[in-house]
């Protein structure tokens, strides 16, 4: 089917990047922005009170919100686009590529980092979605490329709970979370149930990156009575602005046979390129689907209603 050949092909490529970025930035030990392998490889309280009113309406910044709407006309029957990008949080190359994009997009934050707040509160600044990158157990690969904070399939219930509270409280104004790497943890039922669990008091909702295509996530998740979101294509696989492009083409494509598409990509040690090929690729789209936010997509796909609450 046409359909795999859209999605990340291999985790194992992208060991080497991830090896890469270890050295660079060793200091932290975050792996390099990618495709699966890479996926794979702060609730701060005065944070927190704000969040409670993020899935109605983030306030407008200056310069921010404004600048992304899409024309409203046709909008409720156009074809949905989410863009996520993953890895902020440690003033990686490309982020201000990314918030300079002209389109709504969707600002995935990793926990405990530098610019972990900074990163979250400068989205909801610009209106933009925020989500917790949370670091999850991957199969295969080191694990220092997940960074700190890590939900590991060894770790007892409560210790799966402690680790995902804390992130969610340390990254501001989160409305979902979603995996970085952790193709070992979505396919294990025990730690998800727990995740979704966290997620489901919290008002929130949890977008499988989909790092494995055997994840459980999903199926799960719609059984807890929440919208099984996933990604369906990364765009950075290959770390060109070509390559970008022309997987931004291939979003088009998914979006208009399926009236919607979310899709992933990264800032990191390629991030100019990959934010360079998505601006490129919204010139190709903007006059045929309209991009948005994921609490947008999701309130619209999945009917969901749910505000962010505290603990």
């Amino acid at each position: 089917m046409k359909k795999g050949k859209r999605m990340v092909k291999r985790t194992k490529k992208y060991f080497y990047p991830a090896a890469i970025f270890i050295a660079a930035t060793l200091c932290t030990a975050v792996p390099a922005a990618g495709g699966a392998g890479l996926s794979e490889n702060v609730h701060h309280s005065a944070g927190q009170k704000a969040a409670a009113a993020l899935l109605a309406e983030p306030a407008a910044p200056n310069g921010g919100r404004g600048s992304r709407v899409q024309p409203a006309e046709d909008s409720a029957s156009r074809s949905r686009v989410a863009i996520i990008i993953d890895d902020f949080g440690n003033g990686m190359k490309g982020t201000e590529e990314m918030f300079a994009l002209p389109v709504k997009f969707t600002v995935a934050v990793m926990p405990f980092l530098p610019t972990s707040v900074k990163d979250a509160t400068r989205a909801h600044e610009q209106g933009l979605d925020v989500l917790v990158h949370l670091p999850m157990e991957p199969r295969q690969g080191k694990p220092e490329w997940l960074g700190p904070g890590a939900v590991l399939t060894r770790m007892s219930d409560a210790e799966v709970r402690k680790s995902v509270e804390a992130a969610l409280d340390n990254v501001p104004f989160a409305i979902g979370i979603n995996n970085h790497m952790g193709s070992k943890v979505t396919g294990d039922e025990r730690v998800m149930g727990i995740i979704l669990t966290v997620c489901k008091e919290r008002g929130l909702f949890f977008v499988d990156s989909h790092t494995n295509y055997r994840s459980i996530a999903g199926k799960m998740a719609q059984k807890m009575g929440l919208p099984p979101v996933e990604n369906h294509i990364f765009l950075d696989d290959v770390h060109t602005s070509g390559h970008v492009a022309k997987q931004m083409r291939l979003v088009q494509e998914r979006a208009l046979d399926q009236k919607y598409c979310v899709t992933i990509g990264h800032v990191g040690i390629q991030g100019k390129e990959t934010a360079a090929g998505i601006r490129s690729g919204i010139a190709e789209l903007k006059d045929s689907v309209e991009f948005v936010g994921i609490s947008e997509l999701v309130k619209d796909q999945w009917k969901w209603n749910s505000s962010v609450t505290l603990p």
